[in-house]
């Protein structure tokens, strides 16, 4: 594993470019209410984390169907997890790599990305997806550029930061205990960025 290009990424969303991000993304939650409404009818959980949280775009409205001290978000830039802690008192911020979650085994019944899978380098990658799965109970949600073959997206001046494929694909690869169970496309007109999203449950895991 090439750690050295994964210390450099880390290194460009926690510094200030992750900090600009940060500023061009304050009305990211606009919109997306209807997917969560519809998404956490459909599938209702008690406990959720989202791996990559920013400023809380997406936990704004998780944290409306899920009890606010079980919605938990993780990021490495502490810009953002101070605003979104400031927004969101209630919601567990904390600190933390994509690829080392600090949390127990099956802590949470949905665990979800969007548009984080896509800031990660070859080299980490099935790393952080291995660690999505392994602190899911029930449900992957998958939200992220598509396409069918791997393509690099120059972004902001920076190589190796934007990739699209088929990550739906990739976590069935990796891991065949995901069971597909819904899937869909968002766009800038609801909220989001045109991307695709996956949610797959767990089998083989579940208590009785």
């Amino acid at each position: 594993m090439d750690k050295t290009e994964i210390g450099r990424l880390e290194g460009l969303w926690a510094g200030e470019f992750g900090e600009a991000y940060v500023e061009r993304n304050k009305e990211a939650a606009k919109g997306r209410d209807a997917f969560w409404q519809m998404l956490l009818a459909k599938y209702p959980v008690t406990s959720a984390l989202e791996v990559g949280c920013n400023l809380g775009g997406n936990l704004t409205w998780v944290s409306q169907h899920v009890p606010p001290c079980q919605t938990y978000g993780v990021d490495i830039n502490e810009h953002a997890l101070a605003r979104l802690h400031e927004a969101l008192p209630h919601v567990n911020a904390i600190w933390a790599p994509a690829r080392q979650l600090p949390f127990r085994d099956q802590w949470f019944q949905l665990v979800f990305t969007a548009g984080v899978l896509i800031h990660q380098p070859s080299e980490s990658l099935p790393l952080v997806m291995a660690e999505i799965v392994r602190c899911s109970k029930r449900y992957v949600l998958c939200m992220e550029y598509f396409a069918q073959d791997v393509v690099e997206v120059p972004y902001r001046g920076h190589e190796g930061a934007l990739f699209k494929r088929d990550y739906g694909g990739l976590y069935q690869m990796l891991f065949p205990e995901l069971k597909l169970v819904e899937q869909g496309f968002l766009t800038k007109d609801q909220g989001w960025d045109d991307i695709t999203w996956w949610l797959f449950e767990k089998t083989g895991t579940l208590a009785p």
